[in-house]
């Protein structure tokens, strides 16, 4: 079962795998996301789920529950 991910601001969308590493899913779509520490502790790849939860893209799947995610890609100036 392919899920329909969509990456905001630019729009683009692309199917994944449940299980696919986000940045994974990202790159193969065209679409940057900012890293840093690659562990989750820097918070410099943490995007906005559809949900409106915050996760680190470096360290989460796509999950499998559900048959389309937005992902909201805001970078910190700050960072």
């Amino acid at each position: 079962m392919s899920i329909k991910v969509c990456f905001l601001p630019d729009n683009v969308t692309v199917d994944a795998e449940p299980g696919e590493p986000i940045l994974l899913v990202a790159e193969r779509a065209g679409v940057f996301i900012a890293t840093g520490c690659l562990m989750g502790s820097c918070h410099a790849c943490e995007v906005e789920l559809d949900s409106g939860e915050a996760i680190c893209a470096c360290i989460s799947s796509i999950a499998g529950n559900c048959s389309e995610l937005t992902v909201n890609i805001y970078e910190d100036p700050t960072w």
